[in-house]
């Protein structure tokens, strides 16, 4: 069992951290001036691998092998080859162990930009401007995969060392699959608990939805626009179709009740058609239509069965219209195929991340409920380990004018490193 930490102790921790911040800032605007779209990680990731050597962790490379997708509950189906990318592992070891074990996750991939020219700064230019730090991922979550390493780096900055094994991860493909961390659990990665700072205001997500990701592709009667009954229409299938989830997605969010803390959310079980594309020709009745979307449900719920709603519901509504029965939809389930979690009300882990944050910011800890993927869903539903999602504040991620704040990544940062003291403990170095 760990000490806790002296006054003493936290005020050097605290120190190191401000000492080091700007070169952290710096740090991140590399990160973040590195494009890593989905399957494109390989330049940030290998700079990441730089990063852990030079600070003497035992460094792992090691991907993501689709042949073994299909082997552990963790994965989910994937839709690219994985050939160009990497996970990152950096293990440090204590001399004796004294503390519990921790892992540090964060994933390095990034969602797509929309039109640069909307934003205020070119999206993948880091530009500060006073206490923000704008770019596609700079909050989503590059700037909790920074606050990982330097809090590490405090710690060893304020002359001391863990007495308890430390991986710090940076993972792939967490925003289409999560089988970047999938297949850090695959293989055999544990510890006592894992803490990832994605950007949450600085509060604990203590549950998250269960999120299923889907492709349906219609087809149609290419025909005339002179005579459009002679044909039928793929994107006009398409509509329809998509209404008809928005009217599954109420019915789902109606069960909210039943699951407590998601009664107050307006829409847990949140529908969203991302992509969609469709027809050949201004004047033809369009032959093919393909959207691609999620759909969330609740925790303690099985992936695979609501997927089988949805084909259910598809299949009636289809046996009901015999014109949209012709346009033939095809459900492919890609992305995504996960279970909600839930935290238990409280946990050795929680209570140390509690204390340490009431060390900043001299306030109690906020707990909500995030309904989205996490792959914190990942770690404690096929892994068993108390997993913290804990980070800075943020606005617009996955949005024009995504950015970080700067002060509340310091606070973050100091956070993790007294959480990460106080849960593997320390010694002097």
């Amino acid at each position: 069992m760990t000490e806790p930490l002296s006054p003493s102790e936290i005020d050097r921790i605290k120190q190191a951290v401000e000492a080091n911040f700007e070169t952290q800032v710096s740090f991140l605007q590399d990160l973040v001036r590195t494009a890593s779209l989905r399957g494109e990680e390989a330049e940030v990731q290998t700079m990441v691998a730089r990063a852990l050597v030079d600070r003497r962790y035992d460094v792992e490379r090691f991907g993501v092998d689709p042949q073994a997708v299909d082997e552990h509950p963790a994965y989910s189906p994937a839709t690219i080859d994985y050939a160009d990318t990497f996970n990152v592992s950096g293990m440090k070891m204590p001399k004796a162990q004294k503390g519990k074990s921790l892992i540090l996750n964060a994933h390095t991939d990034v969602v797509p930009t929309a039109d640069p020219s909307a934003w205020t700064y070119p999206p993948f230019s880091a530009t500060r401007d006073g206490d923000w730090l704008y770019g596609r991922g700079a909050g989503d979550m590059k700037a909790g995969l920074v606050a990982n390493i330097f809090a590490v780096d405090a710690i060893e900055a304020a002359g001391f060392r863990l007495t308890a094994p430390l991986q710090i991860q940076s993972v792939v493909d967490e925003e289409t699959t999560g089988n970047g961390a999938a297949a850090a659990i695959h293989r055999g990665y544990t510890a006592d608990a894992v803490l990832i700072p994605e950007p949450t205001d600085e509060q604990l997500v203590f549950a998250n939805s269960g999120v299923i990701k889907f492709k349906i592709t219609t087809r149609g009667v290419p025909a005339h626009p002179r005579d459009p009954d002679s044909g039928l229409s793929a994107i006009d299938a398409a509509i329809q179709l998509i209404a008809h989830l928005k009217g599954l997605e109420k019915k789902w969010n109606e069960e909210r009740h039943k699951h407590p803390g998601f009664e107050k959310l307006r829409n847990p079980a949140s529908l969203n058609v991302g992509t969609i594309s469709g027809g050949e020709w201004p004047s033809s009745v369009p032959f093919a239509c393909v959207f691609e979307g999620r759909i969330g449900f609740f925790p303690g719920e099985d992936p695979w069965e609501r997927a089988k709603e949805v084909e259910d519901s598809i299949g009636a509504l289809l046996a009901e219209d015999a014109r949209l029965a012709r346009s033939a939809p095809v459900v492919e389930w890609v992305g995504t195929m996960q279970a909600g979690y839930r935290l238990a009300d409280t946990s050795p882990a929680e209570e140390a991340l509690r204390t340490a944050h009431g060390l900043v910011h001299n306030d109690a800890l906020g707990r909500y409920i995030m309904a989205c993927y996490l792959d914190a869903t990942l770690f404690a539903n096929h892994a068993g380990i108390p997993a913290l999602t804990y980070g800075p504040i943020a606005e617009n991620i996955h949005g024009i004018d995504e950015r970080v704040n700067l002060s509340s990544l310091k606070r973050v940062t100091e956070t993790i490193a007294l959480f990460t003291a106080g849960w593997c403990g320390i010694e002097p170095a």
